[in-house]
């Protein structure tokens, strides 16, 4: 009860922030929502975008899962959770930014890297994560002298790059940037350094946004 104590606590403060302080924010968004990003980030609980960005409610248009990524373009039968909420951010509130944020230690990658055991009959976690093989098999074959932390870094990044291609098989995503009107962005957040890392297209690489405060 102890954590939900906080929780509640910290419920106390937003309120009193957002309903006391900055009423108007909320009275605004009453009538619905008009954020300009979609961020896509990880289901990580030390990676949680609003508090990284500092944004307000409203400001971003977020989805999380495991390992922040963005499946390809398909129609079936099946259920798409990730690509219902491009598909509403893009198509009904016509954001003008999609952000793809992953981040360094991340257990998704992780996991694909090495090939762990499922946990579930299911292997939800696996299967998900195959999405970005591209990435890992890229990886593998070119940092094959590496040491596993590094290969697993490399990765985190590569599949950042899977997933800005894979929003790009989106038909109305890629008629939308080819347009001007939608551009894609590619970040890395490193826990340890507290830095951020920006995806340069024309590089092929990914160039520090914001450097460690120890740099």
């Amino acid at each position: 009860m102890e954590e939900i104590e906080k929780f509640i606590g910290g419920f106390r403060r937003f309120q009193h922030k957002y309903f006391g302080e900055h009423r108007d924010l909320f009275a605004e968004l009453q009538s619905g929502q008009n954020p300009k990003t979609l961020l896509i980030g990880c289901s990580d609980s030390r990676v949680d975008p609003a508090l990284l960005t500092d944004c307000n409610p409203g400001d971003l248009f977020i989805v999380r899962n495991v390992a922040n990524l963005v499946p390809p373009y398909e129609i079936d039968g099946a259920f798409h959770g990730v690509s219902s909420a491009i598909e509403y951010a893009v198509e009904h509130l016509e954001v003008s930014k999609i952000i793809v944020l992953g981040h360094s230690g991340c257990g998704g990658i992780q996991a694909l890297m090495e090939a762990s055991e499922p946990k579930t009959e299911a292997n939800f976690i696996g299967r998900w994560v195959r999405i970005a093989e591209a990435a890992r098999d890229q990886v593998k074959r070119e940092l094959a002298h590496k040491s596993p932390d590094r290969q697993i870094r490399a990765c985190e990044m590569a599949a950042i790059i899977v997933s800005l291609d894979n929003l790009m098989s989106f038909p109305f995503i890629a008629r939308r940037v080819q347009e001007g009107s939608l551009s894609l962005i590619g970040w890395y957040f490193d826990i340890l350094r507290g830095a951020l890392y920006d995806f340069d297209q024309e590089k092929n690489s990914f160039q520090a946004l914001v450097t460690s405060l120890k740099e």
